[in-house]
């Protein structure tokens, strides 16, 4: 409820203020689980998604971001809370395997889940090569695939600033995929791998981003090749 009426209040607030482009809203399944694969540029894409999208998004996020304490923990916990948040264990043994099965309880409960198949924010606006959980989700699942591409949103909050500044963004949905083996005898790690190049390169498509072919890197680590 706390998610709903946060879309009710801030949706509008967030339009009035920086007038964002959507496009192919239509795109996106009314009912019935989904996945928004997006490209990711900044720490705000989750907000601009999940009040901009026509249908609630729930995104993974930390735990450390629940389990504050005080007023900074307090509101940190209902920011999260309010965006419709689901709270995973990081930190935890096989803590990927949790995420995904956290998503996978999203998906089969009928709600639509938003995800980057890149695992981390672009420090230079390159789409790079997405890791295969996103494809493990459409394909356990049976979910579509909607791919998501923003622009703007890393200078609306560049990566290292704590708040926004106005810049105006554009989201556009594009039409639905459906993760389906191309070649029956295919591995599970190769359909995976298949549908989830597919998946980016739609992202890509819509964004008109360059594509960078490694994995992204985070400030502390180089990028890694495969």
């Amino acid at each position: 409820m706390l998610y709903s009426l946060a879309r009710l209040l801030l949706a509008p607030l967030l339009r009035l203020i920086y007038r964002p482009v959507i496009r192919g809203r239509g795109n996106v399944p009314r009912r019935g689980p989904v996945i928004l694969a997006s490209n990711h540029l900044s720490f705000i894409d989750s907000i601009v998604i999940a009040l901009l999208a026509p249908r609630p998004v729930h995104f993974l996020a930390k735990d450390e971001y629940f389990t504050g304490t005080g007023v900074k923990g307090a509101l940190t916990r209902l920011f999260f809370t309010a965006f419709g948040c689901i709270r995973v264990d990081r930190r935890a043994h096989r803590s990927a395997q949790a995420s995904l099965g956290a998503a996978e309880q999203v998906l089969t409960s009928g709600r639509a889940f938003g995800i980057y198949p890149e695992g981390t924010r672009s420090l230079d606006g390159r789409l790079y090569r997405g890791r295969t959980g996103v494809a493990w989700l459409a394909l356990a699942t049976g979910a579509p695939v909607v791919p998501v591409a923003l622009t703007g949103t890393d200078r609306l909050q560049p990566v290292g600033q704590r708040l926004p500044r106005y810049h105006r963004i554009t989201v556009e949905f594009g039409t639905p995929l459906h993760c389906i083996p191309s070649q029956p005898e295919m591995r599970p790690a190769q359909a995976r791998r298949a549908a989830t190049d597919k998946i980016v390169q739609a992202i890509g498509d819509l964004s008109g981003q360059e594509y960078a072919q490694v994995y992204g890197r985070t400030p502390e680590a180089g990028p890694r090749h495969t």
